[in-house]
């Protein structure tokens, strides 16, 4: 806020003469044959103050205003103090304004799965089940590893403008455990008694995830750098994941050679893993390759076995 110091006339007190003597003077003797003087009118005699007062000022009529000081700068000690309300559209977007998605037709991907699990390099098989009907889809991956087993993720839920919507997410090895997404209450919980998790628009799960990317880029197709953004749930916690868009390059993979767009999800802490998943424009931008790479050297490299 602005000050401005509006300054007055200054007043200076007046100084008085001394008062003439009352009455005449009287003339001081001169002696004879002296020149006469003659005498002196004291009537006619001024007294010089000691000190011309100041004229008085003039009447407020005839003042001309005092232009104002302009006002110091203290914007950023304003912003630091009273910061300005940010504009609604800052705040949290409906899903409907999310970018739009176009998810790709019901089909089944099969993959050979090239691993490495506790310094064990192992060989698996995996396959991709994906169903729409109306409004609602279902998606089941499943990896079956010799010696160590099966291991099972579904996920359900509707598709809209926006994509897919999961509503449970589950994750199945001896024992299985899920997420649930509340999208009224805007909140996700998990059967593990993990803390619930705040719902955002767009949010998916660990494996409708990639069907999401297919979509998006069916809807609208991206160049390299280019950034997608979302949460993602798993069993336990749900944060934002964001994958860059990478160049197309050429796969050699067991269903043959096949041109694929990368797109990398990076570290984003200490002992976090890498999602990597290469998409076919040929085909539909389906996943013909995914990899999930752990700090500690666990890596899972599904390549498409055969076109679908």
């Amino acid at each position: 806020m602005a000050h401005v110091a509006v300054l007055g006339p200054l007043g200076v007190s007046s100084v008085q003469a001394a008062p003439s003597p009352a009455g005449p003077v009287p003339a001081t003797p001169v002696p004879r044959n002296a020149e006469r003087t003659p005498p002196m009118d004291v009537t006619h005699v001024q007294w010089a103050p000691a000190e011309r007062p100041p004229a008085p000022p003039a009447p407020p009529a005839a003042r001309r205003p005092a232009k104002a000081a302009p006002a110091p700068v203290e914007a950023p000690l304003l912003i630091a103090q009273a910061p300005a309300p940010k504009p609604a559209a800052a705040a949290t977007a409906p899903a409907d304004t999310a970018p739009p998605s176009d998810p790709p037709p019901a089909t089944e991907l099969n993959y050979e799965v090239f691993g490495q699990a506790k310094g064990f390099d192992y060989r698996a098989t995996g396959t991709l089940s994906w169903r729409r009907e109306g409004s609602n889809y279902q998606a089941r991956m499943e990896l079956a590893m010799p010696l160590l087993g099966k291991r099972v993720q579904t996920s359900e839920g509707s598709v809209g403008p926006d994509g897919l919507r999961p509503v449970r997410f589950a994750d199945k090895r001896s024992s299985e455990r899920a997420a649930h997404f509340e999208r009224e209450a805007k909140r996700i919980r998990f059967s593990n008694n993990a803390p619930e998790a705040e719902w955002l628009p767009g949010a998916q799960d660990r494996l409708s995830l990639f069907m999401q990317l297919a979509g998006l880029m069916r809807a609208q197709p991206r160049q390299s750098g280019d950034v997608l953004s979302f949460q993602v749930a798993g069993v336990g916690d749900a944060e934002v994941w964001q994958f860059e868009v990478g160049a197309l390059e050429t796969l050699r993979l067991p269903a043959g050679n096949i041109e694929a767009r990368l797109l990398k999800r990076a570290p984003r802490k200490p002992h976090d893993s890498t999602v990597e998943v290469w998409l076919a424009p040929a085909l539909g931008h389906l996943p013909v390759r995914l990899r999930i790479a752990q700090p500690g050297g666990d890596v899972a490299d599904q390549r498409l076995a055969r076109l679908p």
